[in-house]
């Protein structure tokens, strides 16, 4: 119960991170956060008292955090990309990513110039750029920043957060 994931928000209610229950509580307990919502009916009991389990906790003071940099990585790109081929759309079959400007062309390993594709996709363009392939992107691809990194990369474990992570 106190390892469940813990929303923690700085004082401007931006997403800052995730944190365990436990230190979730230790932060509420020494007076340094303030609960902003709760699990429903589930506590946390000690000899005397019992106190709800935090799900979205801010913090009383602004911290100046350096935003976390997502490691560039296969596994990344296909999870920023939601498993879904930047060129044709479809998620069937097995995923890779592709160099949006070749290698041999002077593309490089960025974050800018990765995206997911379907290997039919990705055996199509071949070695050239989309133009070139008669292809199109049907997004850009970007650096995902801390907000992206909490909703894809960690997920979001309670309903709850989706307000603070500008899901709903």
């Amino acid at each position: 119960m106190l390892n469940q994931n813990v929303l923690v928000l700085n004082q401007n209610y931006e997403p800052l991170s995730v944190c365990s229950a436990r230190r979730a509580f230790i932060l509420m307990f020494l007076g340094k956060a303030e609960m902003i919502e709760k699990y429903d009916g589930v506590k946390i009991h000690s000899i005397s008292s019992s106190y709800p389990l935090p799900s979205v906790v801010r913090l009383d003071r602004y911290v100046r955090a350096p935003h976390k940099k997502i490691l560039l990585s296969r596994k990344n790109i296909l999870i920023r990309d939601g498993y879904i081929c930047c060129y044709c759309g479809t998620t069937r079959g097995p995923m890779t990513v592709d160099h949006v400007m070749p290698k041999n062309m002077g593309g490089s390993d960025s974050w800018e110039n990765l995206v997911c594709a379907c290997e039919r996709c990705n055996n199509k363009k071949g070695n050239r750029t989309p133009a070139k392939a008669g292809m199109t992107l049907l997004k850009k691809p970007t650096r995902p920043n801390h907000i992206t990194y909490i909703q894809r990369f960690i997920g979001v474990t309670d309903n709850r957060w989706k307000p603070y992570l500008f899901m709903e």
